[in-house]
């Protein structure tokens, strides 16, 4: 009986993974914004990233979006342009990249599962090289004024705020349900604001919360977040499908209407 759940529940979370995929591709080719694949080069090695534009008369701030732990789907992608309809400059890099000979980009894996598992094996060092080479190109695209927030989901939360230890001259870190660095250390080099945004029924993540908090509070860090009830973990994904459960779906539209006054008033 338990197998037999297991599996009802493994196929529930692949269709849904399935339904978000196909909802944001459309979104992607609905698109009236200018996409483009680019690749950042640095030291010989290249990231090949997604940059949205926004449709604007002036210059604005840049976004990095980092994507979950199965590397850079439609969805991420479509998260990019979403940054982009609100007026920013997105660009959402593939931290899969040049992974080896036969895997070059997170779409030459043959599944979700194989690019999730390529994923941890990653260096975090490499990690953070390729999202500073990321940071340093954005911030010098024609239409950039030259600031930059990081943002990331799931995983890539965890990376967003880990990026805020390591990185200079970032304007703001966005953390959407991602845990965060526990050495002090690393806490005492962060210098940009950190934001968290969490579902309530993800207690894996928000048990880590008031830890992190407490060490925010005692090195002087600015650390502000929310917790959207009833939401789950991957909420901005979920709720991005019109179809998808209706608590997710309010988080997912409280998250962007905090998300523009944070995001304004930089």
């Amino acid at each position: 009986m338990m197998k037999a759940i297991s599996l009802l529940i493994l196929m529930i979370v692949i269709t849904e993974s399935a339904i978000s995929q196909d909802y944001s591709l459309r979104h992607l080719e609905d698109s009236p914004r200018h996409h483009e694949w680019v690749t950042v080069t640095y030291n010989g090695r290249t990231v090949h990233s997604f940059v949205a534009y926004p449709e604007v008369s002036e210059n604005v701030l840049s976004v990095i979006v980092i994507h979950e732990n199965r590397g850079l789907t439609d969805w991420v992608r479509s998260v990019a342009d979403q940054v982009a309809e609100a007026g920013y400059i997105a660009i959402a890099p593939d931290l899969l990249s040049q992974f080896d000979e036969e895997h070059q980009r997170t779409r030459d894996f043959p599944n979700d599962d194989a690019a999730r598992d390529a994923l941890y094996q990653l260096d975090p060092d490499q990690i953070t090289r390729d999202l500073i080479a990321v940071q340093d190109y954005i911030a010098s695209v024609p239409g950039a004024t030259g600031q930059t927030v990081v943002s990331g989901f799931c995983w890539g939360g965890s990376q967003s705020f880990r990026f805020a230890t390591n990185a200079y001259g970032l304007s703001a870190a966005l953390v959407f349900y991602g845990s965060a660095a526990t050495d002090e250390e690393r806490i005492r080099n962060i210098t940009a604001p950190v934001y968290g945004f969490y579902g309530g029924n993800d207690q894996r993540i928000n048990a880590t919360i008031p830890e992190t908090e407490a060490l925010m509070e005692k090195h002087g860090k600015f650390f502000k977040y929310r917790i959207y009830e009833g939401a789950g973990h991957g909420y901005m994904r979920t709720g991005d499908d019109p179809n998808g459960a209706e608590a997710n779906i309010t988080a997912r539209n409280q998250t962007w209407e905090w998300l523009h006054e944070i995001l304004g008033g930089i």
